[in-house]
């Protein structure tokens, strides 16, 4: 009498699965992508103080669904914010790519900057600032932080390159602190001009990036340097 040998499963079964799994892996990354658009259009729209039950309304979904694919509204945050820094650093990197001076390459570098904010300062204010009571744990607010912080460290590296250049050997003590006192500069005077209320005494963007790059190349006031003193 044949004894019966065990079956194995189909050759196919486990790729079968992984397929599926890959499938549906796919499937999710696309349906986050497309939240994290509706979610942008919507903070666009309706501000950045917007609740996730009116940012969900707007995208024509449940606030449910937007919980599950990010956690809560400071995880939509940094996800919102990935895409628009990376955004915003893939055009600051851009504009200083075409200068030919350090100088102009400050000015380029400005003035992406406040177009893109200006663009829609709604969607820059979400992703820039974020409430603690808004995110459900602390390594959340944390993450924000983060990728913000790496956004302008990202900026930083990039100003100090042509300024390397320009100011030769010897000045590494300067280029040491002058980035980051650059970004804070620029940041806050950026965000400064954002939410100014339009006037005939509020400088357009070009006039304002003009002014930063001023700034930081001179100062605000030149003939005070004692330096140059005897």
């Amino acid at each position: 009498m044949n004894k019966l040998l065990p079956v194995s499963p189909p050759a196919f079964a486990a790729g079968s699965a992984d397929g599926r799994s890959a499938r549906w892996q796919t499937h999710r990354e696309d349906r986050r992508r497309e939240l994290i658009k509706s979610a942008r259009r919507a903070v666009h729209a309706l501000g950045s103080d917007a609740s996730m039950e009116e940012i969900a309304a707007a995208a024509g979904t449940s606030k449910s669904v937007f919980y599950r694919y990010f956690g809560d509204k400071a995880g939509l945050q940094q996800a919102v914010g990935e895409v628009v820094l990376s955004q915003m650093q893939q055009r600051i990197r851009e504009a200083a790519q075409s200068a030919q001076t350090p100088r102009q390459g400050l000015f380029a570098m400005v003035s992406a900057y406040l177009q893109m904010a200006e663009t829609s300062p709604n969607v820059y204010s979400f992703v820039t600032r974020y409430s603690p009571a808004d995110a459900d744990t602390s390594q959340n607010a944390a993450a924000i932080s983060g990728a913000l912080g790496h956004f302008f460290e990202s900026i930083g590296e990039m100003i100090a390159t042509p300024m390397r250049t320009h100011l030769g050997d010897g000045k590494e003590a300067v280029i040491g602190y002058w980035p980051m006192a650059a970004i804070g500069l620029v940041r806050n005077a950026g965000e400064q001009w954002l939410s100014t209320p339009a006037s005939d005494s509020k400088p357009d963007q070009e006039a304002m990036a003009r002014q930063i790059t001023a700034w930081l190349c001179v100062g605000i006031a030149p003939e005070l340097d004692q330096s140059k003193s005897p």
